[in-house]
């Protein structure tokens, strides 16, 4: 079968890798260069704590995937399980904990309840303010500069074709598969699937399918390296978005950070988003409630990226609702990169057997125009 993939992020690489390993002729087409879109402005999370429960069984899919990963790639991704905590400063978010736990632990997902002197003992220097904390032990991060490189490039040793920095001018459906004709010549396939990001929805548009998709750009920082010392991946429970700052160190030292701060509009033509300077002021107060050491840092860099917000907060995911032979896997909306590997498995699994393991209704295309 051939395919054309739509888009070279975390989603399209990863989904150009498992289609070729399981057979299929690729050609992933990225207006840029490889990973340079959402994945690059990515924090690096991988976590499974607060994620919707509809997405839990793709994310448990996704985690061992990861733990795969320097194997089946061939590199060292930097994914390492450091565990995810969360801390807790209020009797309101503590509940919410509470509630999101016993609602998750059906779906797989076990949370430790961390005490005040567990907290201090395990994770000195961490929120001296918080009451409590959830502890997820066998989640934690990974190089979002490297994933998506390392997919591609495992996909093309499979025998994948990887064009970069080539616009799409128009796509056309023959009936019996898709014309894609390009910056770079034409290309033909069986099939078409959408990871095109923050520019899924256009595509979508295209074939009668509407998603309503705002494109932003986050805040995101690093700090001069630091004496290392916190090893897990750190967040709030909060339902103040002003105090919704995340953070991890490095293994040389630097602290990432981000959160915080409000999202910017981007506009998708040239689609490229800018830090705020004026902003950083605030989250970095955010963020110094989590770690009070990062007040006396030096941030040497803060970036952004353009990344697909869906009105719902879901992805989309699946076949197409109007076209035989299309499929999306678009919108991720600011939490997608801990789900990239499962979702290149699960799609690739989706367009070569026709079926899935991992329950992707939730993410269908067509339920924007089921609610109106």
């Amino acid at each position: 079968m051939d395919v054309i993939v739509l888009g070279g992020g975390l989603m399209g690489t990863a989904c150009a890798y498992f289609l070729a390993r399981r057979g299929a002729r690729v050609t992933l087409i990225e207006r840029n260069r490889i990973g340079t879109g959402a994945t690059v402005a990515s924090f690096g999370n991988i976590r499974r704590t607060g994620r919707h429960l509809s997405q839990l069984p793709l994310a448990h899919r996704s985690l061992r995937l990861w733990g795969e990963a320097e194997k089946m790639l061939g590199r060292d991704v930097e994914f390492r399980v450091t565990g995810h905590i969360r801390l807790i400063f209020d009797e309101d978010s503590l509940a919410d904990m509470r509630a999101y736990a016993e609602a998750a632990l059906p779906w797989g997902l076990e949370l430790e309840e961390l005490g005040l002197r567990e907290i201090r003992a395990r994770f000195p220097g961490l929120g001296p303010d918080a009451i409590s904390a959830s502890f997820s032990p066998h989640d934690g991060s990974g190089n979002p500069r490297l994933i998506a490189p390392a997919f591609a490039e495992a996909a093309r040793r499979l025998g994948a074709e990887i064009v970069e920095e080539t616009e799409v001018e128009t796509i056309r459906h023959t009936g019996s598969g898709f014309l894609v004709a390009s910056s770079k010549g034409a290309f033909a396939a069986e099939c078409l699937l959408n990871t095109a990001g923050a520019w899924g929805a256009r595509i979508a548009a295209q074939f009668g399918e509407a998603v309503p998709l705002d494109a932003r750009g986050p805040q995101m920082g690093v700090t001069e390296p630091l004496p290392h010392r916190i090893v897990p991946v750190v967040g709030i429970w909060t339902r103040n978005k002003d105090h919704g700052a995340y953070l991890r160190q490095v293994e040389r030292g630097n602290i990432v950070f981000g959160g915080a701060a409000e999202r910017v509009a981007v506009d998708l033509d040239p689609g490229r988003a800018a830090a705020d300077p004026m902003r950083l002021p605030t989250q970095l107060r955010a963020v110094a409630r989590l770690l009070p050491a990062i007040a006396q840092a030096t941030v040497i860099r803060t970036w952004s990226g353009c990344e697909g917000y869906v009105r719902d907060m879901l992805p989309v995911m699946g076949r197409s609702a109007t076209t035989p032979g299309l499929f999306h896997a678009f919108g991720f909306s600011g939490h997608g990169f801990q789900l990239g590997p499962g979702v290149g498995d699960a799609m690739a699994e989706l367009i070569m057997t026709d079926r899935c393991e991992t329950p992707l209704d939730d993410f269908r295309v067509d339920r924007f125009g089921r609610a109106a």
